[in-house]
């Protein structure tokens, strides 16, 4: 008997941070929620981060997922907008890890193959699938959709990546 498994995607990133909470079952996707923590650009870094963290900590809590995923950081030509999408990114394992979660990580190629089917496209190609593959999916901007396209890819490859993190914990 399967049981019903909640996933939450998390697209990291200093300004936004994408969020998408969908349900599987077997084959099967239900879109429960998604959205964006925004952080203060007139602040600090620390204060920034402590606004991301905070943000996806409440939502977290909120909607209890059992899984998370999050996309890995490709490197900017500039290395210090690198460097702040690496912490926020920390940010982004952090909360769910807290929260006792195993966190995947997933390319942003792998992301798009297994929404799109190829690992490179448009978003207007993810936001479209995105509305076929759960059909009362809700999402505002780039940022969230992105979040549950992570989820989904995770929702397709968790079997695998949830025995090797198992076999990782020992």
């Amino acid at each position: 008997m399967q049981n019903t498994i909640r996933i939450i995607g998390i697209d990291p990133g200093l300004r936004r941070t994408g969020w998408g909470i969908i349900e599987t079952l077997g084959n099967s996707l239900r879109f429960v929620a998604s959205g964006t923590v925004i952080s203060d650009g007139e602040m600090d870094l620390a204060s920034r981060l402590c606004q991301l963290h905070d943000g996806l900590a409440d939502v977290v809590h909120s909607y209890q997922p059992r899984e998370a995923a999050v996309e890995q950081t490709f490197v900017n030509k500039d290395a210090t907008a690198t460097l702040k999408l690496g912490q926020a990114r920390g940010i982004a394992m952090l909360v769910p890890a807290r929260a006792g979660l195993r966190v995947a990580e997933y390319a942003p190629n792998a992301v798009k193959k297994a929404v799109i089917g190829v690992g490179h496209g448009e978003k207007q190609q993810i936001h479209m699938m995105l509305k076929v593959l759960m059909p009362k999916v809700q999402f505002k901007g780039n940022d969230a959709a992105d979040a549950l396209a992570i989820a989904i890819c995770h929702a397709h490859n968790r079997q695998a990546v949830t025995s090797r993190l198992a076999a990782l914990a020992g």
